[in-house]
């Protein structure tokens, strides 16, 4: 009598589990190698996202990566960083080197523990326009539609009407679209929006502002099936809005364009990607976020940021394995990281605010800019123990730079709490004009409003 042995996918699975146990990811921290920074070196077996993982461990802690060396052939990969702090030191704070020991081998091991598959390496369905996730602490709200001046005003003014406050929100424009990601909190009982009722009514009305006057593409409201990274979250969304696709009236000029070049190594099944452009914070994440969501591997990768402008090179393929097949296929990776690249890039000016947070904070700050005619093209509001933080980006509504009377007039709105920093010399902090409106803003604890210029 015969005995047939069969051995199932399931089997294969199991021993390369097995095999990744023996061998778990190594992360070491070293001061001593390298005169100018903290080298962070990453040793794991590979899979699609790993490296993504690690880079975003880096910049979520804002630490600047001015050299990187990446290696991923034969199922393990080793990542080498060159990392510093915001003033270009090296990391010495023990909490931090703990943490990113700690956050990076816990992350790598989640990734690579995750069921195997090339279906496990999907970012959960993008949703366009509304999208709400409740947990306990508060309601995220996802919104993505056509950028206008006034937009973020009218959004946080909605929310303010429905008794919602804004505690955590990243707000992104790029190519007349506009993406944001926000955590709002119920002003009654300080956590999330439970009423199934009320939070319909919430994505009913932010659809209606998205949608506006644009009749070509309309706005939907759907609930968002699962949570990602605030920022990857946002580059899922305006990826899957096309905001790469370029518009005839492309404001930003050719000189300072991203150069990104794409080319097939003869001989090998690599494709080549090169970027040459300004250094700025999280570039490196923008770009291997983009990659990674389009669904290319990175085999190979040197990172080198020294001086004003930063230099990539990335041997890559599909997760099918080819490498690019055709030059629409490359046009179009061309076109995905320079939008990638941009969607950071926020001219004109960077206004900071600092105080005690409120229900219609907010709301109150963008209506004063919507009525001196600023616009913003990227913010960044946070919450901490009762104190928001909050950064704008601004530009004139006709694109035209900031009129120095229009500054002017914001300060005589807000009070002599606002402080003027690395800007034009008819822009200085003390003005003789009286503050007018100062002590209905004194009264809501406004306690610092910064104002800087920012190209980065």
């Amino acid at each position: 009598m015969e005995t047939s042995v069969s051995f199932s996918h399931n089997m294969d699975d199991e021993y390369e589990k097995f095999i990744r146990r023996m061998n778990p990811p190594r992360v070491v921290i070293d001061n001593e190698s390298c005169k100018n920074a903290t080298v962070v070196q990453v040793d794991s077996a590979n899979k699609h996202g790993i490296l993504l993982e690690v880079v975003q461990v880096l910049t979520d802690l804002n630490l600047t990566i001015t050299k990187a060396y990446i290696s991923s052939d034969g199922g393990w990969f080793m990542d080498v960083f060159n990392v510093t702090d915001n003033d270009g030191n090296k990391i010495t704070d023990e909490g931090i080197v703990d943490y990113i020991h700690k956050a990076s081998c816990v992350n790598l091991t989640r990734v690579c523990f995750q069921s195997l598959g090339p279906e496990s390496c999907s970012a959960s369905p993008i949703r366009r326009s509304v999208g709400v996730k409740s947990t306990i602490d508060h309601t995220s709200i996802e919104l993505i539609g056509s950028d206008r001046p006034g937009l973020l005003s009218e959004v946080s003014a909605v929310l303010t009407h429905l008794k919602c406050n804004v505690v955590n929100a990243e707000v992104w424009t790029h190519n007349t679209r506009a993406a944001a990601v926000m955590q709002v909190t119920d002003e009654q009982t300080g956590g999330a929006i439970t009423d199934p009722e009320r939070l319909t009514m919430v994505k009913r009305l932010l659809c209606n502002v998205l949608k506006g006057s644009n009749q070509l593409r309309e706005a939907k409201t759907v609930v968002a099936h699962g949570v990602t990274h605030t920022e990857r979250r946002l580059h899922q969304m305006m990826f899957d809005d096309r905001d790469y696709e370029r518009m005839t009236d492309d404001s930003l000029d050719e000189k300072e364009r991203p150069n990104v070049n794409v080319v097939n190594w003869h001989g090998r099944d690599y494709s080549v990607v090169t970027i040459r452009c300004k250094d700025r914070p999280k570039l490196l994440f923008d770009i291997i976020c983009t990659l990674t969501d389009m669904q290319y591997v990175v085999f190979h990768g040197n990172v080198d940021t020294d001086g004003p402008d930063a230099y990539q090179e990335y041997c890559i393929k599909h997760v099918d394995g080819s490498p690019v097949k055709s030059d629409a296929e490359r046009q179009r990776v061309i076109q995905c990281l320079e939008a990638a690249i941009e969607r950071r890039v926020s001219e004109g000016l960077k206004l900071e605010l600092c105080t005690t947070d409120r229900v219609g904070l907010l709301s109150d700050v963008t209506r004063i800019f919507r009525e001196n005619s600023l616009t913003v093209t990227r913010a960044e509001v946070t919450t901490r123990a009762g104190k928001a933080v909050n950064t704008f980006y601004v530009r004139d509504a006709s694109g035209y730079p900031v009129d120095p009377k229009i500054i002017d007039s914001i300060r005589q709105t807000i009070g002599p709490i606002l402080h003027v920093k690395g800007c034009p010399e008819e822009l200085n902090q003390e003005s003789p004009t009286r503050f007018l409106f100062g002590g209905l803003f004194k009264s809501r604890s406004f306690c610092n409003f910064g104002l800087v210029r920012s190209y980065s």
